[in-house]
Formats: structure tokens, sequence, C-alpha cells
């Protein structure tokens, strides 16, 4: 079976704009949790998430907003600084060398800021004010398609949608698509941005969120016996996946190889885990067997 390994890295999130901003961010352990400042939060029980601070016309033009919802903007932005760390030009390559490469990229909710943006012009104005690029800017394939053809990625081209499991799904996708000698290259990873009022007030009300109103900077505590709720959060993270000799062969630098996955479903609840905690256990566990790792040799 063909090895994969990651040969590029590309981000947006709340700590930082770039992969080397937010990475050194991370490591001074600050966090980007705090008020929510892109609307009124008066009347909304929960104030506050890790939101991305950008002004998108650095990188796109006026009509491009119109067609672009930002999660899929971020992907792009992501996608041209992990294409560029792994040290492969899309447009140098010929047609026939791109056949090989593809994307698969996953969304849990897609473009929500683009349905609710539309939703509100409608009620207004009427439909004759929606947008006709409202279809294709808000559907989830909208991320990897507009990928895609971006680079002219040939390869396989599809999106998972999975809820919070949706970015780990599209990169087993890839490491797969890799394997059975589909791709070469795979652009893989996860955006969304779904910090939105009609977002923020569904997973307020459903007792989902923490509403550390007082200290959001402490809100987020997974593991903590006094956690009250998660933290909404956006942004995008982008992986090259490629495969081990196609890497060599053109001198890449290579962080990692990426060796086993796994996924499982506990048939359990649609929003509550089940207390055991065995479907996970036997995701780790498909991981390991797949990456031929005994437990006993992991740290």
């Amino acid at each position: 079976m063909r090895r994969v390994v990651i040969t590029g890295l590309g981000t947006l999130n709340a700590l930082g704009l770039d992969v080397e901003s937010s990475w050194s961010r991370m490591l001074r352990g600050e966090n980007g949790v705090g008020p929510i400042r892109r609307f009124d939060t008066a009347e909304q029980s929960v104030k506050f998430a890790a939101t991305i601070e950008w002004d998108p016309l650095k990188h796109f033009s006026t009509p491009d907003l119109r067609k672009l919802d930002p999660f899929t903007m971020w992907a792009l932005v992501a996608t041209d600084e992990a294409l560029r760390d792994a040290g492969i030009d899309s447009a140098a390559a010929s047609a026939e060398v791109r056949e090989r490469w593809g994307c698969i990229l996953g969304t849990g909710i897609g473009g929500i800021t683009g349905i609710e943006e539309q939703h509100h012009g409608l009620i207004e104005k009427g439909p004759r004010r929606v947008s006709p690029h409202f279809v294709p800017k808000i559907m989830a394939n909208a991320v990897s398609g507009q990928v895609a053809i971006r680079h002219g990625l040939l390869g396989t081209c599809f999106t998972t949608s999975s809820a919070c499991a949706s970015a780990g799904h599209a990169m087993g996708m890839a490491w797969r698509a890799i394997q059975f000698d589909d791709a070469d290259i795979v652009v893989t990873g996860g955006s969304e941005s779904a910090t939105t009022p009609m977002s923020l007030a569904g997973f307020s009300n459903m007792k989902a969120l923490s509403s550390r109103n007082d200290d959001p900077a402490t809100a987020s505590r997974p593991f903590d016996k006094d956690r009250d709720g998660f933290v909404m959060g956006e942004g995008c993270g982008v992986l090259v996946f490629e495969e081990l000799e196609h890497a060599r062969k053109r001198g890449a630098k290579i962080y990692a190889e990426v060796k086993g996955f796994g996924s499982t479903d506990d048939g359990h609840h649609i929003t509550a885990p089940e207390e055991s905690g065995r479907g996970p256990a036997r995701a780790m566990r498909e991981a390991l067997r797949h990456a031929k790792v005994d437990p006993k040799d992991v740290q």
C-alpha cells in the first residue's frame, strides 16, 4: 500500500491569518476567544466566540465577495499558503499531471453566513433580490470546488460533512485516495464560518455553549469538572497530503507520515456520546490497526 506524508500547511484562525503567526501565539499559550464584535449580541445569552478578524479585500475583489462565502474564502487563502509551503506551483504543472491532484475538504455547516444574509434580503426586499450566486455560494461543496477551480486540480474533488468530524473524515478520504493510487497529491482539511446570529442562538438554546461571558478566555475547558459547554470557533486548516516517493522525488519537505485512520459511530444519540466511550476506542484501534502500530508503542 502506498505511503502518505504531509508536505504543506496553511491556516486562518482566531490566533492568526497564517501558520507562522498562529503557531507562535499558540506556543505562547494565547487563545483567540473573546467578545463577538461582528454583530450585536445584546439579546444573545452567549456573547463570545473564537472569531477571525481579517479584511477580505486584501485577498479578494468586491465581485468575489458576492460569489464566495467566508468558509470558501478562508479555504482558498489557506490552500494558497499550503501549496506554497509544499513548493507546488499548480500553474506550472501540465493538465496530465494535475489529473493526479485532488481536493477533499470538510465543512460541518457550509455557507450559513450567506444563507442568513440572503434570507434577510428575501424578507426585506422580496424574492427578486435573492442573488443568482446564492446556491453556488452556500453549498457545502463550494469549498472543494472553488479550491479545485483556482488551482486546476483535476482529480477527485468532494466535500465531507459530518459535523465536528468533517475535516477528520476529509483527511481519512484523502489518505485513502493516495493509498489506493487514485491520486498523488490531495489538498485536504476543513473550513467553517458558522459564527452568525442564528447559529449562536441555536447552539446556545440547546445548552451546548459555555456561558462564561465574564471570562471568555477561560471558557474552553473540555476536560474540566467545571466545564459548562463548548466555545464556538471558526477558521480553516489545510494540509497537502502526498505520496511518499512522489514527495521524495521532488525533494519536498516532509512534516509527518499519515499512517492510520479509524472511523466509527456509537449509534447512540444525535448530540450525546455513549458514556462508555466504546465508539472512540474502536476508532483508535482501527487507526492503529491500519498503521500496524502496537498501542504499547504509542507514547
